[in-house]
């Protein structure tokens, strides 16, 4: 491949990072229904045309920053792994948990990642892009946990809870309902 095709793939894989990241940010505000493809370019300091010769659609595009926060979520889950006090299955889940708790503390992977759920609903294609992702990323949990089928459920379901109790913010109220949902739960 010549130097100036090179280059000319490095200022678009350059650009389509820039899209996604720019666009992880609009779509946590809004969500999916809520954003275009304008505010995003607009965000990215490029046209909207551009947008649209990285992504055929706003669609597309929304399934590219849903993948690419199951990939940050896969890669904090390894960093916890690895971090693991003992490769007990407990210890190795304990472990990636923290590590996701801490990865959600980015509240905008994790408004995106609730955004992408409720979109799931209407929408064939982020549908199968959140089924995909979970689909990885529940074989992963189990392949590096060595977790039976009750704890690799549970751990998702502390997840899902750990998603809720951020969202609601939940640390500035205390209350007994507030104390019940959060015992026991890392959130950050």
């Amino acid at each position: 491949m010549n130097t100036e095709r090179q280059r000319q793939l490095s200022t678009a894989e350059e650009r389509r990072e820039t899209v996604l990241r720019t666009a992880i940010g609009a779509f946590a505000a809004r969500g999916y229904f809520g954003t275009t493809t304008t505010e995003v370019a607009k965000a990215a300091g490029i046209s909207q045309a551009y947008v649209y010769r990285l992504f055929p659609n706003k669609e597309s595009l929304f399934v590219a920053v849903v993948e690419h926060c199951f990939v940050r979520v896969r890669a904090a889950l390894e960093g916890g792994a690895a971090e693991a006090k003992s490769s007990a299955p407990e210890a190795v889940l304990a472990s990636m948990g923290d590590a996701y708790a801490r990865l959600i503390s980015d509240n905008d992977l994790m408004l995106v990642q609730l955004h992408a759920q409720a979109a799931a609903v209407s929408e064939p294609a982020i549908r199968d892009a959140v089924r995909a992702g979970y689909a990885r990323t529940v074989e992963y949990v189990r392949g590096a946990s060595g977790g039976g089928e009750q704890q690799i459920q549970e751990f998702f379901a502390v997840g899902m809870l750990c998603h809720l109790l951020v969202s609601i913010d939940v640390g500035s109220v205390d209350a007994p309902w507030t104390r019940t949902l959060a015992a026991g739960i890392t959130h950050y």
